[in-house]
C-alpha cells in the first residue's frame, strides 16, 4: 500500500493537524516507511508464541482492591475552569 500526497492531506484533516502543502510529500513520506515497517512486521513467524507484557519475566505487583477517594480533589479540581463545593461545575444541557 502506498500514500499519496492527496491521502497524507486527508489523515492530516481528519486528525484535525495543520499541514502545510510543502510538507506534504515529506508527510506522505514517513507514512509509507510506517506501512513498510508494518509490512516487515506481518512476515515475521509468531507462531506459538505466547503474548508477553515485557520482555523480562515479572510479576506485577499486586495492591489490595479497595474503594477510595484518591485523595487527590485539590489536585484534580486545580485546573477546573469551574469548581463548586468540591465537584466540576458544568453548564446545562438538557432543560
Amino acid at each position: 500500500m502506498s500514500i499519496d500526497t492527496e491521502t497524507a492531506r486527508r489523515v492530516a484533516k481528519l486528525a484535525r493537524i495543520k499541514v502545510e502543502d510543502e510538507a506534504l510529500p515529506a508527510l506522505a513520506g514517513e507514512f509509507n516507511a510506517i506501512l513498510g515497517f508494518i509490512e516487515q512486521l506481518n512476515e515475521v513467524d509468531v507462531e506459538g508464541v505466547d503474548p508477553m507484557t515485557s520482555v523480562t519475566p515479572m510479576r506485577l505487583k499486586r495492591r489490595v482492591d479497595e474503594v477510595t477517594d484518591g485523595g487527590y480533589q485539590d489536585k484534580v479540581l486545580a485546573n477546573a475552569p469551574d469548581a463548586r463545593e468540591g465537584f466540576f461545575a458544568v453548564p446545562k444541557v438538557v432543560e
